[in-house]
C-alpha cells in the first residue's frame, strides 16, 4: 500500500495530530476544511458563500499539491451547523463544479464545527494519470 502525506502552505496547517490531506492508491483523502485563510491562519470575514469558496479554494490546492483537482473529486462530505443555507451551499457548488460530472454528496447539519464556523467539508478524489 502506497501512503504519502499531503502538505502545502497554500491551505490551512493542521491543528492536531491529522494532515491536510493523505493520498493511497490512487486517491486523495482531504481533511476536513473550514474558511481559514492559509496566509493569515484566522477565518475569513464574509457571508456564507465567502466561506464556501474559501474552503473551495483551500480544497483545490490540497488537491493540487497530489497532481489532482476539484474535477477529480468523487466525493464530497458537507457539514452544516444551520440547514438553512441549502440553497447558498448548492449555489456555490453549482458555480464551482461542471453539473453533468458532478461528484456524490452527503451534507449534515450538526451541533457545532471548529473555530465556531458553520460550514465544513471534506472531500475524496482520484489522482491524474
Amino acid at each position: 500500500m502506497v501512503k504519502k502525506i499531503i502538505k502545502t502552505d497554500k491551505a490551512p496547517l493542521p491543528i492536531g495530530s491529522y494532515n491536510q490531506g493523505v493520498f493511497s492508491n490512487g486517491f486523495v483523502f482531504t481533511a476536513g476544511q473550514v474558511a481559514i485563510d492559509p496566509k493569515t491562519s484566522k477565518l475569513i470575514d464574509g457571508n456564507f458563500k465567502d466561506r464556501v469558496n474559501q474552503i473551495f479554494d483551500n480544497l483545490e490546492n490540497i488537491l493540487i499539491e497530489t497532481g489532482s483537482s476539484l474535477s477529480n473529486v468523487v466525493k464530497f462530505t458537507v457539514f452544516l451547523t444551520d440547514m438553512d443555507n441549502y440553497a447558498d451551499i448548492n449555489e456555490v457548488f453549482n458555480s464551482r463544479l461542471d453539473e453533468e460530472t458532478a461528484p456524490a454528496r452527503l451534507l449534515v447539519e450538526v451541533s457545532g464545527l471548529p473555530a465556531g464556523t458553520d460550514v465544513e467539508i471534506e472531500c475524496v478524489a482520484v489522482i491524474n494519470e
